[in-house]
């Protein structure tokens, strides 16, 4: 029962940090986008570039941050990630003008690195490898509600008392809650890890997770994984930046914000289903039905606005792909190449991800404008389906 305890505590601290680094990281940051530009006499593109510029920044250091990761144990670099980032947020809000404020939003990304999943999915593989893959889908069943808690707070906070106020609160709730629940689970961490045993439980050595694809096509089917992972993340990363005013923009008006609160609920009942089910099937037949839904709610959303009909059902499957996602770039990496260097091909399938992910919002933004949001709406289409299928071609190469 001690064991069983433990691993459930760890989960569940793990997932509110999750909903606090993801809520205050990245989600609020389309909420504020109106004001925070106006403030600085800029437009709503130019705060998305700024974004999209920040996660490439992020991206680009998550191959140092993987290898970090497996070398000095992620569960002790979330400590410093959540604490620098709780600073980083602090110079978001005091930014005195555009160029501070730019330097600060790009220090938020590449500290973000350190704290959300892959960091997360890490510490739950090194503490116990054979364990990692249904560990990694609690966790996501939990951090599937920082959407569905942070947009509409955002909102309200925002309104109430200003975007500079609220990064201030978002600040204090990495350095006061994230950090001290970091330092307990880095502790957790060394207690388990160093013992080299099972919780305490009298058990063999924690065993590693052996891969199960042949050596000679692992580096193949690595870089089209982290290729179909990244394209899906175009799309994805396009409309969860800014769900609101892309559901504005195609005619939705005053619903958008309702509709878009589906999209936590449908990652958790999608994150609760697999946990359920999703044992039956491999990871990568999950993960092309998954991906599949992603362009599948673009078409919809774009065939059917302004009925709010067709933005429900786009919510609720964008929300369903996402929720999915989020467990399957943990899971499929670990299924099919093993435990061993986990951090650092997470890390390197991050950099890819993040990197061409963060030019959707800014993308999306301009085509909208250069045309209209519809026409952006296709176009983002078609790229979730070129990610689709990169997956496809990874199930022949492993069938044929």
């Amino acid at each position: 029962m001690l064991r069983l305890s433990r691993d459930a505590q760890t989960v569940w601290l793990l997932g509110l940090t999750q909903v606090i680094g993801y809520g205050t990281l990245y989600y609020s940051f389309s909420i504020v986008a109106a004001d925070a530009a106006r403030d600085f006499g800029k437009t709503q593109s130019w705060f998305f570039g700024v974004f999209s510029a920040a996660l490439v920044a992020g991206g680009l250091i998550m191959p140092f941050a993987g290898r970090g990761f497996d070398r000095f144990g992620a569960a002790r670099l979330m400590v410093l990630g959540s604490a620098l980032c709780g600073v980083a947020l602090v110079f978001v809000a005091l930014a005195p003008n555009a160029v501070v404020f730019v330097a600060a939003m790009i220090a938020v990304q590449v500290l973000a690195s350190m704290v959300l999943y892959d960091s997360a999915f890490t510490s739950l593989v090194q503490l116990e490898p054979r364990g990692g893959q249904r560990r990694i889908m609690l966790l996501t069943l939990i951090a599937g509600f920082a959407s569905s808690v942070f947009w509409p707070v955002t909102s309200w906070l925002d309104a109430a008392f200003g975007w500079r106020a609220t990064y201030v609160i978002f600040a204090g709730l990495n350095l006061f809650i994230c950090v001290p629940v970091h330092v307990l689970l880095s502790r957790w961490s060394r207690q388990r890890i160093g013992s080299g045993s099972r919780a305490h439980h009298g058990g063999g050595p924690v065993e590693e997770r052996p891969a199960t694809v042949p050596p000679e096509q692992a580096r193949r089917l690595l870089w089209l994984i982290a290729t179909g992972f990244a394209l899906s993340g175009i799309t994805l990363s396009a409309v969860i930046s800014q769900m609101v005013p892309m559901l504005h923009a195609l005619g939705f008006g005053a619903a958008a914000l309702g509709v878009s609160t589906l999209f936590g609920p449908a990652q958790v009942v999608v994150r609760f289903t697999n946990i359920m089910f999703g044992s039956r099937r491999h990871p990568l037949t999950i993960t092309i039905l998954a991906m599949a839904l992603l362009p599948l709610a673009f078409l919809i959303v774009a065939a059917t606005a302004p009925q709010i009909a067709g933005a429900v059902v786009f919510a609720i499957l964008v929300g369903m792909a996402s929720g999915l996602k989020s467990i399957l770039q943990g899971t499929l990496p670990l299924a099919l190449f093993g435990s061993r260097g986990y951090g650092a091909r997470q890390g390197l399938m991050s950099a890819l991800r993040y990197v061409l992910a963060a030019i959707a919002p800014f993308t999306f933004a301009w085509i909208a404008e250069m045309s209209s949001a519809t026409i952006a709406t296709y176009v983002f289409a078609a790229i979730g389906v070129a990610g689709v299928l990169c997956f496809v071609e990874v199930r022949r190469s492993m069938t044929g």
